[in-house]
């Protein structure tokens, strides 16, 4: 759980905008938008990141970080970004594939082995080329990947094998890569907006959602769901990007400050996810939910055949790269 005094001070002090304070004579003020909750780690790095560069420009600029969709969902935020009305943001991978295809790889059902595979990529001459190319398309600069977990499926029953998806209505982001799992295990993905995904499983509109056991946590879906199945079949990623209008106006030196701090950010939160995931299985259980363990063996057989198919948006040298990381 992250209940440390000090997040709880600053979830308290996030309920609207944060604004990390800096001198009076601040001229310029920077936007640093996402849509998670101010309790998440993703959220207190991104409160880091503006302390640090606050400091490292000697209050020369100050960063605001809108938490909670304050200025809109994933989507608005990414139009904001290429707009010039936000200068950063966190985003799916997925997002970054909706202009650079190939770069959702990473999102895709057991393309990344597990954490140490993920770590191993996101430092690899493979994503600094994607990520290179993402850029190249539209302007935006992908800074630092940070892990956002496993994900696995909840459900009101057990999910012990590939049948046990048939037929399950389960919510997921609106993306190809997160609707590869469901359709490969014959349950129906529908897409919905993160903020509606607890009312629509209290009500019963979808059976099922899946997503990494802190974001579980945070969004409080075990009061709605009674068995989490610790699938594992998508180890995820936050990618930290900034606005190509923010980098043409910041000089190199305020940049290079500005892109150390994002990383230092990224890899905080990261370890603190990575220590989450560890603990929060017996945390669950505490509060009554079943946890199921899974042989993921037979979902990863169910999925393999459409990660070489024709119809995934990546060459077959990009996959064979990626799993070629150790």
């Amino acid at each position: 759980m992250f209940s440390l005094p000090r997040r709880a001070v600053l979830g308290a002090f996030a309920a609207t905008t944060i604004a990390i304070s800096t001198p009076a004579f601040a001229e310029d003020v920077l936007k640093f938008a996402h849509v998670y909750e101010t309790a998440t780690p993703y959220h207190e790095a991104a409160l880091q990141v503006a302390e640090e560069f606050a400091k490292g420009t000697d209050g020369r600029y100050k960063i605001e970080v809108f938490p909670a969709s304050q200025l809109g969902k994933e989507a608005a935020l990414n139009e904001g970004l290429s707009l010039g009305t936000v200068d950063m943001i966190y985003t799916g991978v997925a997002f970054l594939g909706q202009s650079y295809p190939p770069i959702s790889i990473s999102d895709y059902p057991f393309t990344l082995r597990d954490y140490d595979h993920w770590k191993a990529y996101a430092n690899s001459d493979l994503f600094t080329e994607l990520a290179q190319s993402y850029t190249d398309v539209t302007g935006n600069h992908v800074v630092a990947m940070t892990y956002y977990g496993s994900r696995q499926v909840t459900s009101n029953k057990p999910i012990l094998k590939p049948a046990d998806m048939e037929g399950l209505k389960i919510r997921t982001p609106n993306a190809p890569a997160y609707q590869m799992f469901p359709a490969a295990t014959g349950a129906n993905p529908t897409p919905m907006a993160f903020s509606e995904v607890y009312l629509a499983l209290q009500q019963g509109v979808v059976d099922a959602q899946e997503n990494p056991l802190p974001t579980i946590q945070f969004k409080k879906f075990y009061e709605v769901q009674t068995n989490i199945n610790l699938t594992s079949h998508i180890t995820n990623s936050l990618v930290t990007l900034i606005s190509p209008a923010t980098v043409a106006k910041l000089s190199d030196e305020d940049l290079a400050t500005l892109k150390d701090a994002i990383r230092h950010g990224a890899e905080w939160a990261s370890n603190e996810i990575v220590a989450s995931e560890a603990s929060l299985a017996d945390w669950f259980r505490e509060q009554g939910v079943t946890v199921n363990e899974v042989d993921r063996g037979p979902f990863i057989e169910a999925v393999s055949p459409a990660l070489t198919g024709s119809n995934v948006p990546w060459d077959a040298e990009v996959y064979e790269r990626l799993q070629a990381i150790k």
